[in-house]
């Protein structure tokens, strides 16, 4: 899982992108214009993992992964009703993501300067929102400007359902983002999805709006249009604490600036929440692991998962639900009070269940 973090130069991207990694990539008031990503891979903070591994003391412990992709490159314009332009090089990278995290700059500080002169979050989102519909509108036109070519053939041409298909589909969408309104809120349907996946389109991807409130104490009254989700953090605050090594340090700066809670936790939680995304747990003295999968994955794709001999040679699952297992503290409890299950290929897994694959090749 690949999330690219993105949003107008000074708004806050490589700090946000250090709070969540422990990185030190450099933060300095950043002019626009140069092409650069920051990546970093970390891992995904659960409890439940460290609870299962405190009763199997396991010789590893492997927690859920998820990489961040920190993307400048995105500058203002001199065109004020566009605002901000994407390079095909920075389109490119945002492409390459699951999923986004827009930060949006709201805060004050004269010597950061605002690329667009004046702190505006509802203007920034839609600017942004307005380039990635743009950057779609030129693929979906393209395309069936060579479609149209191309169907003019006539049947003989060995794809002309699948082409009419797509360019029935292209020609529902055009209006929609020509209206500068992203494709995350056309509805398609599965297929459909399936046929327009090779165009990475940008303003489909599912999308995280993060409100830089800079050192403000509390959250503004910020919100973003109602298909985006929205969260507010103290970027600046959060990478310093994120960047300390010795933990009494940590609690000493988080009680200070009254913290209850790192954002880091929060925002990937809500990264899964993007898309649609869970874990599942295997556990022995070997190893106490969670696997990422999509949500109402079966049991035999989580099986594909761990080792594709077990999904080929799949015979049952072995099911207990991570609440119930702490409940009971042990397989054996659980199985005495009727919460250890065996179950078949298209069990739909849960989020924490602890699985045992059986299989046999």
């Amino acid at each position: 899982m690949r999330i690219g973090i993105i949003g107008l130069p000074n708004s806050g991207k490589t700090t946000l992108f250090n709070a969540l990694t422990g990185g030190e990539a450099p933060t300095a008031t950043y002019s626009g214009g140069t092409f650069q990503v920051n990546t970093a891979i970390v891992s995904v903070p659960d409890e439940r993992v460290e609870d299962l591994a405190d009763i199997y003391n396991p010789q590893k412990i492997t927690h859920a992964k998820v990489e961040y992709a920190d993307i400048a490159g995105l500058s203002g314009t001199d065109d004020k009703e566009r605002g901000v332009s994407l390079s095909g090089e920075l389109m490119n990278a945002i492409a390459n993501n699951d999923a986004l995290l827009h930060v949006v700059r709201a805060f004050d500080d004269t010597n950061v300067p605002h690329p667009l002169e004046t702190v505006d979050p509802a203007r920034d989102i839609d600017m942004l929102e307005a380039e990635l519909a743009l950057s779609d509108l030129s693929k979906i036109e393209n395309r069936l400007e060579k479609l149209t070519g191309m169907l003019k053939r006539g049947k003989v041409v060995p794809t002309f359902e699948d082409d009419k298909k797509e360019q029935d589909i292209l020609r529902r969408l055009k209006p929609h983002v020509e209206s500068g309104q992203p494709l995350r809120e056309f509805e398609l349907t599965e297929d459909e999805q399936k046929r327009l996946r090779g165009f990475q389109f940008l303003s489909a991807k599912p999308m995280l709006v993060i409100f830089n409130l800079g050192d403000e104490d509390s959250a503004p009254d910020l919100t973003g249009p109602s298909s985006l989700q929205t969260t507010s953090v103290r970027a600046r605050l959060e990478m310093d604490i994120a960047q300390l090594d010795d933990e009494d340090d940590r609690a000493m700066f988080m009680q200070e600036y009254n913290i209850t809670e790192l954002s880091m936790g929060r925002i990937i939680q809500q990264s899964y929440d993007l898309l649609k995304r869970m874990v599942f747990f295997t556990v022995g003295e070997d190893e106490v692991r969670a696997w990422e999968i999509n949500r109402e994955a079966i049991a035999v794709e989580c099986a594909g998962a761990i080792h594709s001999d077990l999904a080929r040679g799949f015979i049952r699952a072995e099911v207990v639900s991570y609440d119930n297992f702490m409940t009971f503290g042990s397989n054996a409890a659980a199985k005495s009070a009727g919460k250890y299950r065996l179950e078949g290929k298209t069990y739909i897994v849960q989020d924490g269940d602890i699985l045992m694959i059986r299989f046999n090749v």
